[in-house]
């Protein structure tokens, strides 16, 4: 395709016919000269304490892999639903390389309004765009939805909570580098390894567990994805003002994850981790048997506490968490 802003002719038949019109609250949606889209949505009556908010969140996925656009558009939508917010709409973004083929748009598009039936939300708008500086298309998801803002007093203190972890690490990443490396893989690995890996892909959306967190008392959630566990770790102890202390043997894992990550050299508890949800809550033990009970798996890991430290506990070693650093995808696929 040509430089610049896509032609009309490529984004009726390409972009504008792969969305559909589902979501009642997108008043005005995706159209040719239509730059903004609108929203509209019963304001139901506030609880206590509560108010109701328009809640955004954006994503980028700048890999070259074939389900960017969805793993975009899901990546987005997890973030809202770990504030407690409800998707109804996302736009799409997309930056390509020149020598894109048109039926790679039309794919992508496709591939997005596929996670937003889902998830019940739809595309609302976006902008697409052919850039001689890009290598690897550049696929921005913003989502948009609805929630109650908690407007309260927060608990005296964030510490002594534990931690609970939804589902397993790694489950992007080792979804991800299976599908994109099978024929590589399988010089090493049965194909009924690597189908369970890219098994994994049907975990990604993290509002199940986020919903029932909410109803179990829970006082505050994070996604885990870019940068791993270990990221999440660090990101949500300086988001909360506490130190933790978390067992490293109880961070679920899957075995073909683990099997993946050798064949790259990659640490697993640093890879992708879309599709899993930190929870702190004082009943930790009473969320996992909540969730278990909802057929999602889940584990308590640890606890935070009144220091500054970050540990993670391996029998007698004992690691101290700095930074997130780049993602161990990056060592797979060179953006």
């Amino acid at each position: 395709m040509k430089t610049g802003k896509i032609s009309e002719s490529v984004l009726k038949r390409s972009v504008l016919r792969q969305i559909e019109n589902q979501v009642q609250e997108v008043k005005k949606g995706a159209g040719v000269g239509g730059d903004c889209a609108f929203l509209a949505w019963e304001n139901p009556v506030p609880g206590p304490g509560e108010e109701m908010g328009v809640a955004a969140s954006t994503q980028t996925i700048a890999l070259p892999v074939k389900r960017a656009a969805y793993l975009a558009v899901m990546a987005a939508a997890n973030n809202l639903a770990a504030a407690g917010a409800h998707p109804v709409a996302v736009t799409l973004s997309l930056t390509l390389p020149e020598e894109t083929q048109e039926q790679h748009l039309r794919e992508w598009v496709r591939q997005g309004g596929e996670c937003g039936r889902e998830l019940g939300m739809q595309i609302a708008g976006g902008h697409t765009e052919v850039s001689a500086k890009v290598q690897v298309p550049v696929i921005t998801a913003t989502a948009l939805g609805k929630g109650r803002m908690e407007t309260q007093s927060p608990p005296e203190s964030f510490q002594g909570l534990d931690i609970v972890m939804s589902k397993w690490i790694g489950m992007e990443g080792a979804f991800l580098i299976a599908s994109e490396r099978e024929q590589e893989l399988l010089g090493r690995y049965p194909a009924g390894l690597l189908g369970g890996a890219r098994e994994q892909g049907k975990y990604l959306s993290v509002a199940p567990e986020a919903a029932i967190a909410q109803k179990s008392g829970v006082y505050a959630m994070h996604d885990v994805r870019c940068g791993g566990i270990f990221g999440a770790l660090w990101e949500v102890s300086q988001k909360l003002g506490v130190g933790l202390c978390v067992n490293l043997k109880k961070i679920p894992v899957r075995q073909e994850t683990i099997e993946v990550c050798e064949f790259y050299n990659l640490n697993p508890y640093g890879l992708i981790s879309g599709g899993a949800l930190l929870m702190l809550t004082r009943q930790g033990e009473y969320l996992a048997e909540q969730l278990e009970g909802a057929g999602i798996s889940a584990a308590v890991i640890g606890k935070t506490n009144g220091s500054n430290d970050k540990i993670v506990c391996n029998k007698d070693e004992t690691r101290y968490l700095g930074p997130p650093v780049p993602d161990e995808i990056y060592k797979v696929f060179q953006a």
